[in-house]
């Protein structure tokens, strides 16, 4: 029998364990999960309530009358500014683009969502005119609606000859909100600076010819970006409808927190506003 060597032994080496490479991807992607998942814990805390009505846990006859469907997510914004502002005065703005409004029924048909107030635009630009200005003038007051009448300002126009438009077309009385400017575009035309010289002499003109100061109407960021250093002595009328925004600040005198609202007797949505202040506070506003 022919010897036959054995076979060395291999010895089973232990193998490096692989390290995964962590990558600029990765911790981006990494880093965006965590964010998500703030802000949707972020999200869920701030609108609990908001969450539970929509779920079906809580019922809230003022949002219903304000909304117009019960199972809108975006209503979870609405349900909690409802609930957080009980004690202040609501609102709403109207133009042509609401069409012909059945005044009676909005006096009449929403008693869950009472209204206090209606801005009314009166003008627009050196010879514009609201086509429903005349009736919706006259019937928020006949129903019993503190008035107002805004001014939607035309940055490359003239002016002098704006705030004369205005002066023309709306007669303030006693018992009237003060004349709001409402200005929310930059011009093509003329420079920011020549913009802000022209709302200057709007507010002036209108100012001397009512006796009574005007409101400025914007948007926060357009506001924040191109008036706010030069027109802080004015009370703001600010248009904010972001998610995160649930709380009337301070400095606002009067808050557009949504265009999506919904009135019985108003075709589609309308925008609803909120005073920051009570009922007494409010009627300190009107022109005496």
């Amino acid at each position: 029998m022919k010897y036959q060597p054995s076979k060395p032994v291999r010895r089973k080496t232990k193998s490096k364990k692989s390290t995964k490479k962590i990558t600029p991807g990765m911790i981006l992607k990494y880093s965006f999960l965590v964010l998500f998942v703030s802000f949707l814990v972020t999200g869920i805390y701030q609108y609990r309530h908001g969450f539970l009505y929509y779920l079906g846990f809580k019922t809230n006859k003022r949002i219903e009358a304000l909304t117009e469907k019960k199972g809108k997510l975006a209503n979870l914004r609405i349900y909690e500014i409802l609930d957080r502002h009980k004690d202040k005065v609501y609102g709403i703005d109207v133009s042509h683009y609401q069409g012909e409004i059945e005044w009676e029924t909005v006096e009449k048909e929403n008693p869950e969502f009472p209204l206090h107030f209606v801005f009314v635009r009166s003008t627009t630009g050196s010879n514009g005119l609201d086509t429903e200005y005349k009736t919706n003038w006259k019937s928020a007051k006949k129903h019993g609606y503190v008035r107002g009448a805004y001014h939607y300002y035309r940055p490359d126009e003239n002016s002098v000859q704006q705030a004369e438009n205005f002066i023309k077309t709306v007669k303030l009385s006693k018992g009237d909100l003060p004349p709001v400017l409402d200005v929310e575009k930059i011009p093509n035309r003329q420079s920011m600076d020549s913009l802000k010289n022209g709302l200057k002499r709007w507010l002036s003109i209108v100012e001397k010819h009512y006796g009574v100061k005007p409101i400025i109407y914007s948007g926060e960021s357009f506001y924040t970006d191109f008036l706010e250093e030069e027109f802080e002595d004015y009370d703001l009328w600010i248009a904010n409808y972001s998610f995160f925004e649930d709380e009337i600040r301070k400095e606002w005198l009067i808050w557009q927190f949504t265009d999506k609202g919904t009135v019985k007797g108003i075709k589609g949505n309308v925008d609803v506003d909120i005073y920051n202040g009570d009922l007494t506070r409010f009627n300190e506003l009107v022109i005496k």
